[in-house]
């Protein structure tokens, strides 16, 4: 295949028609109506992504999934390209854990569609095969979102429209990437729902609250309540007058700080001259790397 042809199936080959590739069978599917496959291949023709972004595979859902591929078969046949340097073998693109199933049930050959992919479009397209699980937790799936827009340049519209997500499913879960590595790993190991999460992420001390949350077992909407500040007292105990606190800042504000601040990796404050149309961004870096990074940012042409 010539250059040329490689530069037009790339990313010009479109979002929307990568997961046309990837797009899951329904569950109710008959074996008669699944996608008809290219051919059938012997399992010990196929290997494994190296590059595939999923390394663990859970036992008990292995067994489930080849007990039905017992009983139906394998309905959805597996992406595949010609595995680099070696005739006759081929490469998954999409579908290993349905290999894996298979070789448990024991078949011998396994559907395939053949694509001619580079080794880019076979990183998105398996990005978008385990955002499309359904035992992804929201720091995962919103993982699988970042990587898609700093590695591919898509945009959350972009991404939303091919993956028949809203943008605001995609832009609230990138928020949470904001959070502290704490908090984000209590929402990776299920202590913390995601809308435990998004409740956090406006406050000042999110690991404090994440900890009484999971400690007292509060629901969302008490997270919620707690995320909302009391107003204080204008007066100290001595009785001199102390300084109001600030005004708080609406909804709108606060999200657009967790949004601008989940795709910068950095602290991003607004602060809106209240009545009027002006006012400051206030970014903070931590690092000169930090600093580097979001000089490049600003002065990209793209």
């Amino acid at each position: 295949m010539s250059d040329k042809t490689n530069k037009s199936r790339g990313l010009g080959r479109g979002l929307s028609a990568l997961m046309a590739d990837v797009a899951p069978a329904a569950p109710a599917i008959e074996a008669s109506a699944a996608r008809r496959p290219d051919m059938f291949v012997p399992v010990e023709k196929i290997f494994a992504n190296p590059t595939q972004p999923r390394r663990t595979f859970n036992d008990d859902a292995l067994q489930e999934l080849a007990s039905s591929i017992r009983e139906k078969g394998v309905l959805q046949p597996l992406i595949v390209r010609p595995r680099p340097g070696r005739a006759g073998d081929y490469e998954i693109v999409a579908g290993e854990r349905r290999w894996r199933a298979s070789q448990i049930a024991q078949l011998h050959t396994v559907p395939v569609l053949v694509r001619e992919l580079d080794d880019t479009e076979v990183l998105e397209i398996a990005i978008i095969e385990n955002i499309q699980r359904a035992d992804l937790n929201a720091i995962e799936e919103a993982a699988g979102y970042r990587q898609l827009m700093d590695r591919f340049g898509h945009t959350q519209e972009r991404l939303a429209e091919a993956l028949g997500k809203s943008r605001s499913h995609i832009a609230n879960l990138l928020r949470l990437l904001s959070l502290p590595e704490e908090v984000v790993e209590h929402v990776r190991e299920g202590r913390l729902s995601a809308g435990h999460a998004r409740a956090l992420i406006t406050m000042d001390d999110p690991i404090t609250a994440a900890r009484k949350i999971i400690k007292d077992g509060l629901s969302v909407r008490e997270a919620e309540k707690l995320a909302k500040k009391p107003v204080s007292n204008i007066f100290t105990e001595g009785g001199a007058k102390q300084s109001r606190p600030k005004a708080e800042k609406d909804a709108d504000t606060r999200a657009l700080e967790a949004d601008l601040a989940a795709n910068l990796k950095m602290s991003v404050e607004i602060l809106h001259n209240n009545g009027q149309e002006a006012g400051q961004i206030v970014i903070r870096y931590e690092t000169l790397d930090q600093l580097d990074e979001l000089c490049r940012i600003l002065s990209s042409t793209r």
